[in-house]
């Protein structure tokens, strides 16, 4: 789960990572009254969307005064952001953070990330702040720094000095850095965090050490005991499919083609997209239903493929282990009486009480097609397909 720049820079506070002052603006009016807090004077206005790469697109302003302030805030609230790294639609602006400038003399790059290679906590650092990581590693790869930690002993004081000496920091930057590095890896470890990413840290003229970028982002299965963190999730800043999926327990990620896909295991799921691009088709979805999922589990499943209007045919491929396939047709059935279900559906069935649920389908009366192996369900998906969308 990714959370916005104000909020990552409010939680690296409570750490000890210092941030420049701000607040949050919902309104031009109130982000001319976050400048006025400020001192009336240079103000920098961020769009707050989860995405990098605002600067470019248009997003972040430097602007002198309240008026200007206000009239960029009014520009920028209710658009989409379009960046680098977002598809064509972008992402809603609903929200701006309105911070005091900065004297900037230098930027660094500074991240905190799981390196599943070493399953390690890495850092990763370069004295080329302001840019992507990925741009930095294609384009000037000599320049990054990266240190991994042991878990059984965390960040080192030494190791942050000895990170700090590599990027050039001197005298008090020296001990300013070891309590950023000390600080991230804190909040890191105490929240469930996948990845802390600051970029830039800035050196200031005053020689002083400022987060001015911040970016957080958590292990979806820890936010049961994160209640606080889980708080901080913006939905409008989600695919709504997919936000849909997870308010209901469901592991979907949307993707470009038209055929819905219902599956239990995250392998068996990337098994089936597979076979349906070998037979001709693309997939719409990846949907994990899970272990154990009932038939009301099976019908919110088809509710979330449904949402997408470029599905056109739905497959459904389970291979029961702790389910059961009495269940899941219980649940196909389920679906289609309570959704009034009028495209094409191919289901394929195997592992437990195979039979009660292939029975269950047929003695249905519903037109639903059975498959007996992933390669046959594949390709009755693909060809049932609307003739128009087959013939592209």
């Amino acid at each position: 789960m990714d959370i916005h720049e104000h909020q990552a820079k409010d939680i690296l506070a409570r750490f000890g990572v210092p941030v420049p002052k701000g607040g949050v603006a919902f309104s031009p009016e109130q982000a001319a009254f976050r400048c006025r807090e400020l001192g009336g004077g240079r103000c920098v206005v961020k769009a707050q969307v989860h995405s990098g790469g605002r600067g470019e697109a248009g997003g972040v302003k430097l602007c002198e005064g309240e008026a200007e302030v206000r009239d960029f805030a009014a520009s920028l609230l209710g658009t989409s952001l379009v960046t680098k790294q977002t598809d064509a639609a972008g992402k809603r602006i609903d929200r701006l953070w309105v911070e005091e400038a900065s004297a900037i003399e230098r930027e660094l790059y500074l991240g905190f990330v799981l390196d599943r290679k070493s399953e390690r906590i890495m850092i990763v650092a370069s004295g080329h702040g302001g840019m992507e990581i990925e741009d930095l590693a294609e384009e000037d790869p000599e320049s990054l720094i990266r240190m991994v930690l042991d878990p059984a002993v965390g960040l080192a004081e030494y190791q942050a000095r000895e990170l700090a000496f590599k990027l050039g920091l001197q005298g008090a930057q020296i001990g300013q850095m070891v309590t950023v590095l000390k600080a991230c890896y804190r909040a890191y470890r105490d929240l469930d965090a996948m990845m802390v990413e600051i970029n830039p840290l800035v050196v200031c003229k005053d020689s002083s050490l400022v987060a001015l970028d911040a970016k957080m982002s958590f292990d979806t299965n820890a936010l049961f005991r994160r209640a606080e963190i889980a708080a901080l999730r913006d939905p409008g800043q989600e695919d709504p499919r997919e936000s849909f999926a997870a308010d209901h327990g469901l592991a979907y990620v949307g993707l470009d083609g038209d055929i819905g896909c219902i599956i239990n295991g995250a392998g068996l799921a990337m098994a089936s997209m597979d076979m349906i691009q070998l037979a001709g088709g693309e997939p719409a979805n990846f949907l994990d239903i899970g272990g154990g999922a009932s038939p009301e589990r099976v019908c919110q499943a088809f509710r979330t493929v449904l949402s997408d209007q470029n599905v056109s045919v739905i497959l459904v491929n389970i291979f029961a282990g702790i389910n059961r396939c009495d269940w899941i047709a219980n649940g196909v059935i389920k679906a289609y009486t309570e959704l009034g279900i009028e495209l094409p559906v191919v289901v394929r069935l195997s592992g437990t009480n195979v039979e009660a649920g292939r029975k269950l389908i047929a003695e249905s009366g519903l037109p639903i097609i059975s498959a007996d192996t992933l390669a046959e369900a594949a390709e009755a998906a693909v060809a049932a397909r609307p003739t128009l969308i087959a013939a592209q």
